[in-house]
């Protein structure tokens, strides 16, 4: 696995970002309507990574930065679109994704990786409760939606 650095609308993130929205569209009924803006993916404020195997794109995650409101605070990092091809899924590829998420976002001096997920993606969930993401209030666009739920990580 090769992981790479891409700007939030290079050709091969905005490939993986439109399987990740009609994954999400399959398992909820629509895409994430989550507002976001490839400027806050870039450094030192976020990042986007990407995998590939073979030279092929097969898996994607990234971090932005937050400070609140409350729930989050001064220091926070989000990880938005994580995501692993269903060809490529089983290999580890969204556990070393997650690994240099929380490894980028605290050289860049972020304190806490935080998430939100849905609970149609149990996958996701193990992954993060195996790596030491514990459940915290709801934040974000889906906040008040019953499926939705958070995670927060120290980072320090």
């Amino acid at each position: 696995m090769d992981l790479r650095v891409l700007a939030y609308d290079h050709p091969d993130a905005v490939k993986l970002l439109a399987e990740a929205q009609l994954e999400l569209a399959a398992r909820y009924g629509s895409e994430d309507e989550t507002p976001m803006d490839a400027a806050q993916f870039a450094s030192p404020k976020g990042l986007f990574l990407a995998a590939y195997l073979d030279d092929v794109p097969v898996a994607c995650g990234a971090w932005r930065a937050h400070d609140g409101p409350d729930p989050l605070r001064p220091g926070d990092a989000e990880i938005k679109r994580m995501f692993v091809m269903a060809s490529a899924r089983g290999r580890g590829l969204a556990r070393a994704l997650l690994a240099d998420l929380e490894r980028t976002a605290a050289e860049a001096g972020r304190l806490r990786m935080v998430l939100e997920t849905g609970d149609k993606q149990p996958e996701a969930i193990a992954l993060y409760e195996s790596a030491g993401y514990l459940e915290i209030p709801g934040f974000g666009y889906y906040k008040d939606e019953p499926e939705s739920i958070c995670y927060g990580k120290s980072l320090v």
